[in-house]
């Protein structure tokens, strides 16, 4: 097993052996620079971890010198056609208006060329697409382009036909392991499905020259299932934008809190493996067993579960507030304006939203798993061993002081302090590295 450790801007020589294959990892200060084609079926602006996380590491390449192409579903307003390139620089008029554009802006006015496929619903998830998989159209422009190296972030029918493209015409392919599948298919009626997608899963990402992960545990996880050639590729965090400078006693004032008001934050995708029931639950029985302390919950996040969450939440008046989704400087003060945030997902590959939280000096109150696992101590925080959902709900429930609250977040900014993007690019880099190495001498 391989796991490189890098500081931000270095990079060294290293040898490992992943599913018993020897690699050594190529200094990227001596490599040459890089023709990337990213494959995705979320992209930014749509609100999700994935897409967030793939702007931020494409960007950070970019500015390493490296290029970068995007493959994507075309976005629902321009949905005609088979494949179509974008003129670059993007100008945000041809999209729909994200509330976060600087960020959006910043990040696609580095992508070289911008092909787009026609778009196809995911059910129960109507914001988000498939994209249409015109294997020869896709086959075509990757000879066109000649890429050194394309990475598939999704599984599905894009995903599908760019691998096989890429593999005909010996382009070095790696993917990346976002989700957990494995956890996650239970809680959408799937379970008889399970075991055959993670079939497909594995035989998808073994398929490909490496597989980045980010997190140990599902580097663990992937690797007990069988999986092959697996890099750890971490987070990051922007610590300019996270941060405790953005709170906002405005903000707290239209949430109906005030000085003696302990605020509550949750922030996810309000869909059934998020949890979020769990914290709603929680904040209830914390509000029965702390009668003499005025509490909010607010919950920033939407998706197909909202309406069944604030059917949970109704007869706690205005204690419990859904806020909808969140980005760019309206995020950033809701991270900072509240007291302590409080996670009850049990299916993240990593959770880039607790150490937003944490950069933001929030104490965590989580699941020990992934981000949280990794980061939160208990002087940053409380840790609950994964399924005991009644621990969870009397640790909510037996919230410390507020003077307890505040040193614990003080604490987790300082532990999120080196959380650049530079590192994960780092070790993103050096796999397309080892994969290219690995493809050139098998050829």
């Amino acid at each position: 097993m391989l796991k490189q450790s890098f500081s931000d801007g270095e990079s060294r020589p290293n040898v490992g052996a992943i599913g018993g294959i020897q690699y050594r990892s190529v200094p990227t200060k001596q490599a040459k620079l890089l023709h990337i084609l990213l494959v995705t079926e979320t992209w930014l602006p749509e609100v999700n971890g994935v897409a967030m996380s793939l702007g931020q590491l494409m960007y950070q390449l970019n500015l390493k010198g490296h290029q970068i192409s995007l493959l994507r579903p075309k976005p629902r307003h321009n949905s005609t056609g088979s494949i179509t390139e974008t003129e670059t620089p993007i100008k945000l008029s041809n999209f729909a208006q994200p509330n976060d554009s600087g960020s959006y802006l910043k990040v696609m006015q580095h992508i070289k060329h911008d092909l787009q496929v026609k778009g196809m619903s995911i059910p129960k998830y109507k914001e988000l697409q498939f994209g249409a998989p015109d294997y020869f159209k896709i086959k075509n422009k990757f000879q066109q382009l000649q890429p050194d190296v394309v990475h598939i972030a999704t599984e599905g029918p894009l995903g599908f036909a760019a691998l096989w493209a890429a593999k005909a015409l010996n382009i070095t392919v790696t993917t990346g392991y976002h989700t957990q599948f494995h956890d996650f298919s239970r809680h959408f009626g799937l379970g008889i499905l399970a075991r055959p997608m993670m079939t497909y899963f594995k035989w998808f990402h073994n398929a490909s020259q490496a597989t980045c992960v980010p997190s140990q545990k599902t580097f663990n996880d992937l690797n007990s299932l069988g999986f092959k050639r697996l890099y750890e590729v971490g987070r990051g965090v922007d610590l300019e934008r996270f941060n405790a400078a953005h709170r906002s006693e405005k903000l707290r004032a239209e949430w109906g809190a005030h000085s003696q008001h302990t605020v509550l934050l949750m922030v996810s995708r309000l869909s059934p493996e998020k949890g979020v029931d769990l914290v709603i639950e929680s904040f209830k029985l914390l509000q029965r067993e702390q009668l003499h302390r005025v509490v909010k919950l607010v919950i920033v996040g939407d998706g197909p579960d909202r309406a069944r969450l604030e059917s949970l939440a109704a007869g706690t008046k205005e204690d419990i507030i859904f806020a909808g989704a969140k980005t760019g400087k309206a995020l950033s003060e809701h991270y900072a304006s509240a007291d302590v945030f409080v996670f009850a997902s049990q299916v993240e590959t990593f959770g880039n939203v607790v150490v937003e939280a944490m950069a933001s000096g929030l104490p965590v109150y989580a699941f020990d798993d992934a981000a949280a696992g990794m980061l939160v101590t208990e002087r940053s925080g409380v840790l609950v061993s994964l399924g005991n959902k009644k621990e969870f709900m009397e640790k909510v429930a037996s919230l410390p002081k507020m003077q307890v609250l505040k040193e614990q977040g003080a604490e987790a900014t300082k532990s999120v302090a080196g959380f650049s993007w530079q590192r994960p690019a780092n070790q993103m880099l050096n796999m397309f590295y080892d994969a290219i190495h690995h493809s050139e001498s098998s050829r």
